[in-house]
């Protein structure tokens, strides 16, 4: 006998709130994306965050492949509860699978499917939002993804038929002297490399048609200290390099709230923005 999702949860007299949407990140990172999504959305949604739980992970590829299954575990366990949405942060996950593109998008439809609770992987996310954008041509700031993350991203999306005319993390860029000195800033950085690197993307690629970046890099607001992700600086990014800025935070973001069929409440960059008016 298959699953079958709790028919309490049909009911909207039983739901905290008439939109939930469950959020899962990778281990040993407290992570922003609940937080950020629930500042931007209308009262009526609600989020809910699991971890996934792999002791002594060291944020290998190969330890990513091995516990692949453990999405399928989260998602299942948030339809239990009520979720009506699930997103996958952690923008590696799709190209560490092996699946490739079209087996990314046919594994998220399974889960989607099986569960009757549709699921969203951030690295997936941003394909389709450069389709639904029409870009074809894309440079990629890596952040602080090191070589065999970055490289793999970008590999996916040549995967998935964009051109990416240049690629490469703050090292490559000269703002951060060696990848083991960028990992241990814990993925938080000084809040003015988000526009230099950016900007330093766009110089390498006058050409792109959008501007990308790993999303799940933090920068520290100047004044509090507060940190904050692309999706938070994406419309002053925006008016800086006058093209559209495409990330793993915002692509997914923008994959859940079409999915539930509502936006933002914030002002938001331009991929966000086209959920405005439906």
């Amino acid at each position: 006998m298959g699953y079958v999702k709790p028919a309490v949860w049909a009911d909207p007299k039983n739901k905290l709130f008439p939109y939930q949407v469950g959020f899962t990140c990778p281990p040993h990172d407290f992570d922003a994306a609940p937080s950020d999504f629930l500042r931007m959305a209308p009262e009526t949604v609600g989020v809910h965050g699991r971890m996934l739980h792999v002791p002594d992970y060291e944020h290998r590829l190969d330890q990513r492949k091995r516990n692949f299954g453990l999405l399928e575990e989260f998602v299942e366990c948030m339809a239990n509860n009520g979720a009506d949405v699930c997103g996958q942060v952690g923008s590696n996950w799709v190209h560490a699978s092996g699946l490739g593109v079209d087996g990314i998008r046919d594994h998220c439809a399974m889960l989607s499917d099986k569960y009757q609770t549709p699921f969203h992987m951030a690295g997936y996310a941003m394909v389709e939002a450069l389709r639904a954008m029409n870009v074809e041509k894309v440079a990629l700031n890596a952040v602080y993804h090191w070589p065999d993350w970055w490289q793999g991203t970008a590999g996916f999306l040549r995967e998935a038929g964009f051109d990416v005319l240049w690629a490469g993390n703050f090292v490559d860029q000269g703002f951060i002297a060696t990848q083991e000195e960028c990992n241990a800033r814990r993925w938080c950085f000084d809040g003015e490399l988000a526009a230099k690197s950016m900007l330093y993307v766009a110089e390498k690629a006058p050409g792109a048609d959008a501007y990308l970046a790993n999303g799940m890099c933090n920068f520290r607001r100047p004044g509090d200290g507060l940190a904050q992700r692309f999706v938070s600086l994406e419309v002053e990014l925006e008016a800086l390099l006058g093209k559209p800025v495409i990330t793993h935070d915002n692509a997914l973001y923008w994959r859940l709230f079409k999915t539930l069929e509502i936006a933002p409440v914030t002002r938001q960059g331009a991929l966000l923005s086209t959920l405005y008016n439906g």
